[in-house]
């Protein structure tokens, strides 16, 4: 019988089940879209009931079960990816204490915690101390133990998503390397928990004791419970294997084992990153996560709400898509990437930075958009987002090359935005790099398959494993001529308006908070 692995990704806007041959292919899929994705109980607030997501992930292990029982019943082993950043403290049983919060959750507590004063010294020293602060004030586990600390003192682990889900399939808190990666208190260079007294350890002050055990993503981890058999119809004493992040997994999955290729992802936080066997920070005290290949990094760049932009311009100016796409039977993303096609290059003039999210270094920063004449439409203002996405990829490219000293040849596409034709060549024609797309777009799942099968010793190593089961289908190309219009759109352009813009976004922020404050 063909082997199978089973492979769960727990995303921002849905979950998948997805079951994975020895060879990369993607037998069976399910899927359930979070309805709705998250609450927000406050202003700029974001949380959903963790149980939610042990509740999906049984249905959809049911589902595969009884839609797909030939490849179901070949599974050798079960492997979770998740969202990075969305925590849940649970009790000494597991069970969690509260909703879990998001990683677009934006509360903060008043003032950041102490982190003494040498480090105070030294963050201040090279202009890094507002972005450190920044961290200590925006860690939920600081919030907890400041506006709940009933809850805190109750908390038994500060998990991760993937860590509590782990828990729910093993009885064991326990997770890896790869998905430790946000608010924590974790050494990224030495990848492993940071003393108290280490710069992590002071920004992030997570007692030890309530963190979970960690190891190499590959590692089984456990085997599935007899409870866990009743909610997800998954055999007793399957092997769990420990995974990586959905970003690490998508690196994995679409072939990025170096530091030539970068891996773009397209989701609702657009990354790019590469693989390195070396340590290096892109920008100063933002470290390279952990990537799924034990000893090995994922410097990384992130646009924070990414193609989240597209479900907001889809909420709020594509009501006539939306009404055809219901028509149609198609996505109502499908109807507005034909629409690209329409705008030149440059969206005659018009330029967004898509900062709606604070960025990690400019905290200060918001979204923009300039260049508005009166003859430009909601296609224009479609095609400068994906632009300015493209943009702000382009520049955290050239940070990575400039930190790495070595050129980025090629960038693979994942994520909902690579499912275009459209967009993944505007990024070629931005980037003026060959982009190309692997043979699915659960590139995530692929990864955390590729984990699975080199946790059972199918693949002696991680790059045997990404050889054999990663296929380059669709490559683009960059037009020479485009790609010069958006060199000098982003040179003479995009590139200067962080610069010009930063005092408004600064007095913009400090008239807001003194509002709040009133």
């Amino acid at each position: 019988m063909k082997k199978t692995v089973l492979s769960l990704d727990c995303g921002t806007q849905s979950i998948r089940g997805m079951i994975f041959d020895e060879n990369g292919n993607l037998l069976a899929k399910e899927k359930i879209i979070y309805d709705p994705p998250y609450v927000s109980p406050e202003l700029d607030w974001a949380e959903r009931d963790a149980l939610l997501y042990w509740k999906e992930t049984g249905l959809i292990c049911n589902r595969l079960k009884a839609n797909h029982p030939e490849h179901f019943n070949s599974v050798i082993c079960v492997a979770i990816t998740t969202q990075r950043d969305t925590c849940v403290p649970v009790d000494i049983k597991g069970e969690p204490l509260r909703n879990a919060i998001l990683w677009m959750d934006q509360r903060k507590i008043a003032s950041p915690k102490p982190i003494g004063r040498l480090y105070s010294w030294g963050t201040s020293a090279v202009g890094m101390r507002k972005t450190i602060e920044n961290f200590s004030r925006s860690c939920p586990a600081h919030w907890i133990m400041e506006y709940e600390s009933d809850i805190w003192e109750k908390t038994h682990k500060y998990l991760m998503l993937s860590s509590f889900l782990n828990y729910k399939l093993t009885g064991k808190f326990i997770d890896s390397v790869s998905g430790q990666t946000g608010h924590l208190p974790f050494n990224y260079k030495k990848q492993v928990w940071d003393g108290k007294w280490g710069l992590k350890g002071r920004v992030f002050q997570i007692p030890s004791q309530k963190l979970c055990d960690i190891v190499p993503a590959g590692t089984v981890i456990g085997k599935i419970t007899e409870e866990a058999a009743l909610e997800t119809g998954l055999p007793v004493d399957l092997p769990v294997i420990a995974s990586g992040s959905d970003k690490a997994c998508e690196t994995l999955g679409t072939g990025c084992v170096s530091e030539e290729i970068a891996s773009v992802s397209l989701g609702s936080q657009a990354t790019i990153e590469t693989m390195s066997e070396r340590y290096y920070e892109v920008q100063p005290f933002i470290p390279p996560f952990p990537s799924a290949i034990d000893k090995k990094f994922n410097p990384e760049i992130s646009v924070y709400r990414g193609f989240w932009m597209i479900s907001w311009f889809k909420n709020e100016f594509a009501f006539r898509e939306i009404q055809k796409a219901q028509v149609t039977g198609e996505a109502p993303e499908d109807v507005l990437n034909r629409g690209l096609k329409m705008i030149p290059p440059g969206s005659d003039g018009l330029m967004l930075q898509p900062f709606w999210g604070n960025e990690l270094t400019r905290p200060e920063s918001r979204g923009s958009i300039i260049g508005f004449k009166e003859d430009h439409t909601r296609f224009h203002i479609y095609r400068a987002i994906i632009e300015g996405i493209g943009f702000a990829l382009k520049e955290g490219m050239e940070k990575i090359q400039k930190k790495s000293n070595v050129k980025i040849s090629r960038a693979a596409m994942s994520g909902g935005g690579a499912q275009s034709d459209e967009i993944c060549q505007i990024m070629a024609d931005i980037l003026n790099r060959e982009t190309y797309r692997v043979q699915t777009q659960e590139t995530s799942g692929l990864g955390a398959a590729i984990c699975a099968f080199k946790g059972m010793g199918v693949y002696d190593s991680f790059e045997a494993a990404v050889h054999a089961m990663v296929k380059v289908k669709d490559v683009f190309s960059p037009d020479r001529n485009t790609s010069d219009i958006y060199a000098q759109l982003y040179e003479k352009g995009y590139a200067k308006i962080y610069k010009r813009l930063k005092p408004i976004y600064m007095m913009m922020e400090k008239i807001e908070h003194e509002d709040i404050d009133k």
